[in-house]
C-alpha cells in the first residue's frame, strides 16, 4: 500500500459510514462497514496472516467513504451497495438474503405481525429494515406481548374450541375466540402502529395515561402491564433513514460553503434504497448566492440524464423554482416535485447529504496542509493559495531569460505560466534579471488590476530576495511576502530571518516550495534552450551566398530546426534559396554538433 494512501487513511475520520478500498482503475473490490471510519481502516495495516487482506491491500489503490450517522445505518448502507457493485472481495451479502422487515396486515380486520425480507404492494404495513436479524423478532414479540396483536394466520373468528399456548403466555389476545373486541384490537393496533412508525412520545403520553389510570382504579396488574410496556418502548433505538419501505425514488442533494469553495454530495434512492452517491466540489465567486450555485447546479446535474427521480430533495429553495422545475422535467412523462423537507425522516436524509458534503470540504481542505506549514512557518496573515515562483537562466550571459510559474492551492496553474526575454541587463547577472522581470511582472497586474499572489518565491539566496524587495518597493507592493530557496543547502531566506531557515527534509511544506522553484528553474531552462536552438538556426544562414532576407524568411518560416533542414531534400531547398545556396546550407547542416541541434 502507498505512503500516500496511508496519509489519506490517517485523514479519515472517527465517525460511523461505509467505506470503499479502489484499484487503479477505480474499480470498487471492497464494501465495508465501521464504528469509527479511521480505526476500522487503518486495522487493515496491521500485520496479518489472513490472505484475504493481503490480496484486498495488494489491489488498492484509494480509500473512499461515505457517512451515516450509526453502525446500524451503515450496515444497510453497506449491504445496498455490495448488491449494486458486487465487489470481488465481498462475499457474505452478494446473495439475494436481505435484511427482515415487519409485516403489519393493516388491510385486515384482525392484523398480524410477521417476519418478511420481501416488501410488496398488497396493502400491508411494512416497517425496517432490521438489523441483526434478531431485533426484528425482539420488536415482533414485544409489540405481541405489550399490544396483543397475533402473529399466527389463524381464521377470524376460528374454529378453535380454546386459545392456542401463545394466549396462555400473553402473547396475543386471542381475536380467533372473540376474547377481545374488533374496536379493542383496532385501537391496540393504532397504537402499535404508532411505535413502529417512530412516534414513541404520543404513543408513551397515551400508555402513562393508560397506566395511571389502571393504578387509581386499583387494577395494579393491568397497571404493571402498561409500565412494562412504556419501558420496552423507551429502550427501541432509531429507525434507519437510508431505507424507505415506500419503495420510492428521490435523489437527496447536501450542500456546504466555504467561501469560494462549494461542495455537493447526493444520495441516489431507488425503490426505496439509496444505492449510489456522487460527489462534486468547486470553486465559484463569493458574490454569487447560494440558491444561484443551487439552481445552476441542478440544471447541469441533470442535463442529458434519462432516469430522473419522482421527487428531489433539497437542503434550501433553489433560485427560480418554476423555471428551473419546467427544465427537470422536459422530455420526462411523470411530474418531479421539487422540495425543502423540514421534518420527519427527509429532513434527516438531507442533513445527512449535507453532512457529507461539508466533510468533502474538510477533505479537500486537508490537501493543502503545505500551505498551512508555510502559513505557520513564515508567519503569514492568510493561506498562501497562489504562490508566484521565478528563475532566470543564461550560459555565459547570452539570450538571458526569465521565467514565471504559478500555484493555486499548492498545485500548478500552467496557464498563468509566462516568459521573459531580458531586456535591460546585458551580461550573466541574475540578479539584475530577476529585478527586472519581478518589476515587469507586477507593472502589469497593478496595470490590469488583478490579483497579487499571497506569497512570491525566487529562486536562488540572499542576493536575488534583496532584488525581488527592491523592485516590489519601487511599485508599492512590498507588502507582499517575499522569500528566496538556495539550491545545494536548501535554505529558505525571508526578510526577517536573513541567515535562513533550513526546513526538515520531510517537510510538506519545504517539498512544495522545492516543487514551485524546479518548476520555475525547468520552464525557463526550456525557454533559454529554445532561444538558444532558433538563434542557432538562424546563424546557420548567415554568410550564405544567395540567401538574402527574403529568402532567410522564407526558410526559417519552412524550417524550424537544423534537424528539419538536415532532413529535407536538396530539391526543396534549391526551390527556395537557389542550387548552389541549397547545397552550401545542406553542407552546413550536416556539420553541425548534436549539441548545437539540440
Amino acid at each position: 500500500m502507498a505512503g500516500n494512501l496511508k496519509k489519506k487513511i490517517d485523514l479519515l475520520p472517527r465517525k460511523p459510514g461505509i467505506y470503499f478500498f479502489k484499484n487503479k482503475e477505480k474499480e470498487t473490490i471492497y464494501i465495508g462497514k465501521a464504528r469509527s471510519l479511521k480505526e476500522r481502516v487503518k486495522s487493515y495495516l496491521q500485520a496479518t496472516s489472513d490472505p484475504k487482506i493481503s490480496n484486498i491491500l495488494a489491489e488498492t489503490a484509494d480509500v473512499e467513504f461515505i457517512l451515516t450517522d450509526s453502525e446500524r445505518e451503515a450496515a444497510f448502507l453497506e449491504n445496498n451497495f455490495v448488491r449494486r457493485y458486487q465487489p470481488k472481495f465481498n462475499l457474505k451479502l452478494k446473495d439475494d438474503k436481505s435484511f427482515p422487515y415487519l409485516k403489519l396486515t393493516a388491510q385486515e380486520r384482525f392484523p398480524g405481525i410477521y417476519l418478511t425480507r420481501r416488501v410488496e404492494p398488497d396493502g400491508a404495513r411494512y416497517f425496517g429494515p432490521f438489523s441483526p436479524a434478531h431485533q426484528a423478532r425482539t420488536t415482533i414479540h414485544l409489540i405481541n406481548k405489550h399490544f396483543g396483536i397475533r402473529a399466527c394466520t389463524e381464521d377470524v373468528p376460528g374454529k378453535r374450541k380454546r386459545p392456542c399456548l401463545e394466549y396462555d403466555l400473553k402473547l396475543c389476545s386471542a381475536p380467533c375466540l372473540d376474547y377481545i373486541s374488533e374496536d379493542e384490537y383496532q385501537e391496540n393496533v393504532k397504537h402499535a402502529l404508532l411505535f413502529l412508525e417512530g412516534h414513541v412520545q404520543e404513543l408513551l403520553k397515551i400508555l402513562k395515561n393508560k397506566m395511571r389510570k389502571a393504578a387509581a382504579g386499583q387494577e395494579f396488574e393491568q397497571a404493571a402491564h402498561w409500565r412494562d410496556t412504556i419501558r420496552a418502548i423507551e429502550q427501541i433505538k432509531e429507525k434507519p433513514k437510508l431505507i424507505s419501505v415506500r419503495q420510492e425514488d428521490l435523489d437527496i442533494f447536501g450542500f456546504s460553503r466555504d467561501q469560494e469553495r462549494a461542495a455537493f454530495y447526493i444520495f441516489l434512492m431507488r425503490r426505496g434504497k439509496v444505492i449510489e452517491s456522487e460527489e462534486l466540489m468547486f470553486q465559484e465567486k463569493t458574490s454569487i448566492p447560494d440558491k444561484n450555485i443551487l439552481s445552476s447546479f441542478l440544471t447541469k446535474f441533470y442535463e442529458g440524464r434519462e432516469e430522473k427521480p419522482a421527487k428531489i430533495l433539497l437542503p434550501f429553495v433553489p433560485a427560480e423554482k418554476e423555471a428551473l422545475s419546467k427544465v427537470l422535467m422536459a422530455g420526462v412523462q411523470k411530474k418531479i416535485e421539487i422540495t425543502v423537507p423540514f421534518r420527519g425522516k427527509n429532513k434527516k436524509l438531507v442533513e445527512l447529504a449535507n453532512k457529507n458534503a461539508e466533510f468533502l470540504l474538510q477533505k479537500k481542505e486537508k490537501k493543502f496542509s503545505p500551505l498551512e506549514e508555510i502559513k505557520n512557518i513564515l508567519s503569514l496573515e492568510s493561506l498562501p493559495r497562489r504562490i508566484e515562483g521565478f528563475d532566470i537562466s543564461n550560459l555565459s550571459g547570452e539570450e538571458s531569460v526569465g521565467s514565471l510559474v504559478v500555484f493555486e492551492n499548492g498545485q500548478p496553474k500552467k496557464s498563468d505560466y509566462r516568459k521573459y526575454k531580458i531586456k535591460t541587463v546585458t551580461g550573466p547577472n541574475d540578479v539584475a534579471s530577476l529585478q527586472e522581470v519581478i518589476r515587469r511582472r507586477y507593472e502589469r497586474v497593478l496595470r490590469e488590476q488583478k490579483n497579487l499572489p499571497e506569497l512570491i518565491l525566487v529562486d536562488g539566496g540572499k542576493g536575488q530576495l534583496s532584488a525581488a524587495r527592491l523592485a516590489l518597493q519601487g511599485l508599492g507592493v512590498d507588502n507582499i511576502p517575499v522569500v528566496s530557496l538556495a539550491k545545494r543547502e536548501e535554505i529558505l531566506y525571508t526578510p526577517s530571518r536573513k541567515e535562513g531557515l533550513r526546513l526538515d527534509r520531510t517537510s510538506s511544506a519545504l517539498k512544495l516550495i522545492q516543487n514551485i522553484r524546479d518548476e520555475a528553474h525547468r520552464f525557463a531552462i526550456a525557454f533559454h534552450r529554445q532561444r538558444r536552438k532558433k538563434r542557432s538556426f538562424s546563424s546557420l544562414l548567415d554568410g550564405i551566398a544567395g540567401v538574402g532576407e527574403k529568402k532567410r524568411k522564407i526558410l526559417l518560416t519552412k524550417y524550424k530546426s537544423i534537424r528539419e533542414i538536415r532532413k529535407a531534400p536538396l530539391e526543396d531547398l534549391a526551390r527556395i534559396a537557389g542550387a548552389k545556396a541549397a547545397e552550401a546550407l545542406k553542407e552546413r547542416a550536416n556539420t553541425e554538433t548534436q549539441e548545437t541541434e539540440t
